[in-house]
């Protein structure tokens, strides 16, 4: 058995998050010791894992607490997970879509300044007219 401060460490969550999870379900809630201090136990351990490394990935938390409703269900087929999985993927690759927008742009606006006086800084009038811009990177901002 854990304490929350062990799997906070092993997790590399903080204990408010550990708390929160718990609080909305995605983490059955601890056993308490006699002194009430939760306790958790391997199955925990895991189920908090699999959650940490699913948000570093960028998955939302709804994706994430139904992929466990699915781990929950071992024999069934893993067509969903895929599903949400894809989603996720279509979702980091408009975000880079994006990025190299903003990239473009950015490089643009840094390769357009001759390094004048601010009064003629290239940089600065892209950003006070946005018509200038090459690209549209509104839904990045």
């Amino acid at each position: 058995m854990l304490s929350i401060g062990a799997l906070a460490r092993k997790t590399g969550a903080k204990v408010q998050t550990i708390r929160y999870y718990e609080q909305i379900g995605m983490l059955p809630e601890a056993e308490r010791s006699a002194g009430g201090q939760r306790r958790y136990r391997a199955a925990d351990l895991d189920r908090l894992s699999f959650i940490r490394h699913a948000r570093q990935l960028g998955f939302a938390l709804g994706d994430i607490r139904e992929m466990l409703e699915l781990t929950d269900r071992p024999d069934q087929s893993c067509g969903a997970v895929d599903e949400i999985a894809s989603r996720q993927l279509d979702l980091v690759r408009q975000r880079i879509a994006r990025l190299r927008a903003l990239e473009r742009e950015l490089q643009r606006m840094v390769e357009s300044c001759k390094g004048d006086s601010v009064a003629r800084c290239r940089i600065l009038e892209v950003l006070r007219d946005h018509s200038q811009c090459l690209t549209d990177h509104d839904a990045a901002g």
